[in-house]
C-alpha cells in the first residue's frame, strides 16, 4: 500500500540541512544557498519510450537515469545540483518492487552528487511506469551558462565521447556535474548544452540561440566504440552515430580560444579524468557546415531524436 511505502522511504531519506522542512509534509522547505540563484529542471521519463523495463532494464537503472539525466541539466547550465523531487506513475502490478528499485538508483546516483531528495509524490495506474524528476541547482548571481552566448571565434568543445548510447549508457547516465563546476571555477565559457537528443541536433540548438554558425571538423569527432560495434550491425556510419544517436549526456561548449586550449591541456588529470576534445569552432552565419578530412565544407544537417506530435 502507498502508505507503508511512504514510511518505508521516509525513513530512507537521510536529514540535509538544506531542508527546513524535510520530506513528510505537504511541501518540502529548501534553505537557499546564501548568494546564488536557483536553477531548476524537469525531466519525465515513460516505458516504451526512454527504457524498457525488463530483465535487460532494471528499476534501479532507470531511477538512476531519471536522476542522471536531469542532473546533466544542471551540468550544461554550470549550477551545482541541490535538491530533488521525484513523482512516479507505478504499474498495479508490482508497483511496490518496482518503486524500491527505482529508490534504490537515485539514492545512490543522489548520494554521489551531494542532492538532497526533498519529496515528491507516488500514483499507481493500469498504465506502464512513468517517473518524473524536478532537480533544483544553484549558481552565482549572473553566473549560469547558457545556449545563447557564442561568439564568432569561439571554440567548440565536446566531452567524453559519442554514438551507440542504446547499447547501453543511456542508462548509465553519468552526469558530468563535478566536471561543470570546475570548468565554470577555472575558465571561461560563453555557451553550453547537454548532449541529450543527438550531437547535431543539440550543437544545432546551441548555435541558433547564440545566432552563430557551428564548423564541425568531422575528422575530429570523438567517436564511441559502441558507435563502432552498431555501425557494423545496421549498416549506417559510427560518424552518423556519433552525430545523431544522442543520450549521450556529455557537454558540448563554446569557449575562447585560450581557454579553450587550456582546459584541453587539462584533460585527463584531475578533476578532469575524462577526454576534452575541440571538434571545431564558431562563425557568424547560421546552421552548421561540416568539414570533412580533406578540407571540404558542406552544410551539416541538425538530426537527432524528437518527440512527434499528431495534430
Amino acid at each position: 500500500m502507498e502508505t507503508d511505502f511512504v514510511q518505508w522511504l521516509l525513513a530512507r531519506i537521510p536529514a540535509d540541512s538544506r531542508l527546513e522542512v524535510p520530506p513528510g509534509d505537504d511541501a518540502a522547505v529548501l534553505r537557499p544557498p546564501a548568494m546564488r540563484r536557483t536553477v531548476v529542471t524537469v525531466d519525465m521519463l515513460m516505458d516504451g519510450v526512454d527504457f524498457r523495463l525488463g530483465p535487460d532494464c532494471s528499476p534501479e537503472q532507470i531511477g538512476h537515469k531519471a536522476l542522471g539525466v536531469s542532473l546533466s541539466d544542471l551540468a550544461a547550465m554550470g549550477s551545482r545540483p541541490e535538491a530533488a523531487v521525484v513523482a512516479v506513475a507505478l504499474p498495479r502490478s508490482g508497483g511496490e518492487t518496482i518503486a524500491r528499485g527505482l529508490h534504490a538508483g537515485l539514492a545512490t546516483l543522489a548520494a554521489r552528487h551531494d542532492v538532497t531528495l526533498a519529496g515528491g509524490d507516488t500514483n499507481a495506474w493500469d498504465g506502464p511506469l512513468v517517473i518524473s524528476t524536478t532537480l533544483i541547482g544553484s549558481v552565482p548571481p549572473g553566473r549560469a551558462w547558457r545556449r545563447d552566448g557564442g561568439r564568432p571565434g569561439d571554440l567548440i568543445l565536446v566531452t567524453g565521447a559519442f554514438g551507440g548510447s542504446l547499447l547501453g549508457r543511456h542508462l548509465a547516465v553519468e552526469p558530468r556535474c563535478r566536471e561543470a563546476l570546475e570548468i565554470a571555477h577555472r575558465f571561461t565559457v560563453h555557451a553550453a548544452i547537454d548532449c541529450s537528443d543527438g550531437l547535431s541536433l543539440d550543437l544545432g540548438r546551441m548555435m541558433a540561440a547564440s545566432g552563430t554558425c557551428g564548423i564541425v571538423r568531422l575528422a575530429d569527432l570523438p567517436i564511441h566504440p559502441d558507435a563502432v560495434r552498431m555501425a557494423a550491425d545496421d549498416g549506417r556510419s559510427p560518424l552518423d552515430h556519433a552525430l545523431t544517436d544522442g543520450e549521450d549526456f556529455e557537454l558540448i561548449l563554446a569557449m575562447p580560444p585560450e581557454s579553450a586550449r587550456a582546459l584541453v591541456a587539462a584533460a585527463g588529470t584531475p578533476p578532469f579524468e575524462l577526454p576534452i576534445r575541440i571538434i571545431g569552432e564558431v562563425e557568424a552565419g547560421s546552421g552548421l557546415v561540416g568539414i570533412d578530412s580533406q578540407g571540404r565544407r558542406s552544410p551539416l544537417e541538425p538530426r537527432g531524436y524528437l518527440h512527434a506530435f499528431d495534430s
